[in-house]
């Protein structure tokens, strides 16, 4: 049997065979996929809903980070076998088995990112510090987020230099907050998180906790979105996929939609070996250890400033207060400083959010419905759309309808039971036996369908509870 008579064709062509490029010798330069991972994913959850957590109850819940973020770490993974071992991203998987599925988790990721929420809390962090209207501030961003993603020549390095920035200043801030601002008293109290760990439901209720476990770090169509960037970084047969580029001021070549396969000979699986070695190495180091040391600490200053405050909310308003308090403790320098670092963070995170939504998008309808399509020019099409929708709901000034907070809390753990499952499908009946996912790792995917299934209708339930009540 041929080694390309595993991959469905109903849909999708069959892949070409090639052989897989060397394993990377140098690691450093390929260090990437999952510094955006993490610079896109540290957003309101890390700067926001954590450390509230933290400020109502402590440090109790925050082992539920770890938790969340070693389940998609697992799943991560998975969705970076199927693209090192085919260049395809695991959407086109799914869909050799159904064509549809690409558009249902595309459609999914646009509409739960309809709302223009990083940019409009990027937007209020940056009134604390110079004033100004927010709507006018957010639609700006918005706008520069649009040109950027337009005229980048690669769109990826744009994304990649601005999340490593963010990264950098981020981790900056942690290292200036652990000196001046997190006393002795809360050091000594961090073994509560491993010691006293528990669920605090009556204190602030199951919806925000789930939350919080099931979409620390990332979560929903960011995860699938590792696909497209370790492919434009040149992971494994994803070398053989030219990358993203500006319809205006990039070249754009020629590609076929559908990806490649290699040949599980001895030379083939031992850069296999090496690749998924270095995948591994690259996500634990950067998207796990980054978000989770963030977590910790965003937390710990929450705790250390505000625990115990009255009349505090789960908003960015949160922010403005712990600034405050922060200026009284440290200095005004420190309250600046925390506010500049949280809008760039935020605003950092809104680029990647356009990014990976219109991205996943563009990717499958190249793939599925229009093979002869220029993926850059649909791409572009797709975020100028969401910039644009962005702008028209900020003008007319809506609140946030109870509906897209529904869907938010909602859409992106129903994603992850989905895909989850699907990933132990194209994992095991397509790719080569030696390279399939089996053992602990199958274990973890089968766990994650558990998991977000459980989290989904739990979360969902209590919504749908708080309308009627």
């Amino acid at each position: 049997m041929a080694i390309t008579d595993a991959f469905p064709t109903r849909y999708l062509p069959g892949p070409q065979v090639r052989e897989l490029p060397d394993e990377p010798s140098n690691y450093r330069r390929l260090i990437g996929p999952g510094i955006i991972a993490a610079g896109v994913g540290l957003a309101s959850g890390e700067f926001v809903l954590f450390p509230y957590i933290a400020s109502q109850v402590g440090l109790v819940f925050v082992w539920a980070a770890l938790v969340g973020l070693i389940t998609q770490y697992f799943i991560n993974m998975e969705i970076e076998r199927y693209t090192l071992a085919t260049g395809e991203t695991a959407l086109t998987g799914f869909s050799r088995y159904w064509r549809h599925w690409g558009l249902v988790f595309a459609i999914l990721t646009y509409f739960a990112n309809l709302w223009p929420g990083w940019a409009t809390s990027s937007a209020t962090l940056t009134t604390y510090i110079f004033g100004g209207n927010k709507t006018v501030i957010a639609v700006v961003m918005l706008v520069v987020i649009g040109l950027i993603l337009t005229l980048a020549p690669v769109v990826y390095v744009a994304l990649e230099r601005a999340q490593m920035l963010k990264v950098a200043a981020v981790l900056t801030f942690v290292v200036v907050a652990a000196i001046f601002a997190v006393g002795a008293a809360a050091w000594s109290d961090v073994p509560q998180i491993v010691t006293r760990p528990r669920v605090p439901v009556e204190e602030l209720g199951i919806a925000l906790l789930l939350g919080a476990l099931a979409f620390a770090g990332a979560g929903g169509g960011q995860n699938l979105v590792q696909s497209n960037w370790i492919r434009d970084k040149g992971f494994g047969m994803g070398k053989y996929v030219p990358r993203l580029v500006s319809p205006v001021t990039g070249q754009p070549e020629a590609a076929p939609s559908t990806g490649y396969v290699f040949e599980p000979t001895p030379e083939n699986l031992r850069r296999w070996r090496g690749w998924w070695k270095f995948a591994n190495i690259e996500q634990l180091s950067t998207f796990v250890l980054i978000t989770f040391v963030t977590i910790l600490f965003t937390s710990l200053l929450a705790y250390a400033t505000v625990f115990g405050r009255d009349g505090l909310e789960n908003g960015i308003g949160f922010l403005e207060i712990e600034g405050q308090v922060l200026a009284e403790r440290v200095g005004t320098w420190f309250q600046y400083l925390f506010w500049i670092i949280g809008a760039f963070s935020l605003f950092a995170a809104s680029l990647g959010i356009v990014d990976y939504t219109s991205r996943l998008a563009a990717d499958v309808v190249k793939t599925s419905y229009a093979r002869n399509a220029n993926e850059s020019k649909v791409y572009t099409l797709l975020v100028w759309g969401l910039v644009l929708i962005g702008i028209v709901v900020l003008l007319a000034g809506f609140s946030q309808p109870i509906v897209l907070l529904v869907t938010s809390a909602v859409v992106g753990g129903f994603m992850m039971f989905i895909y989850s499952g699907l990933l132990i499908l194209i994992n095991r009946k397509i790719l080569p036996k030696p390279i399939r996912v089996r053992g602990v790792r199958l274990g973890a995917l089968i766990w994650a369908v558990l998991l977000f299934g459980v989290l989904s209708a739990l979360t969902f339930a209590d919504r749908i509870g708080q309308l009627f009540d």
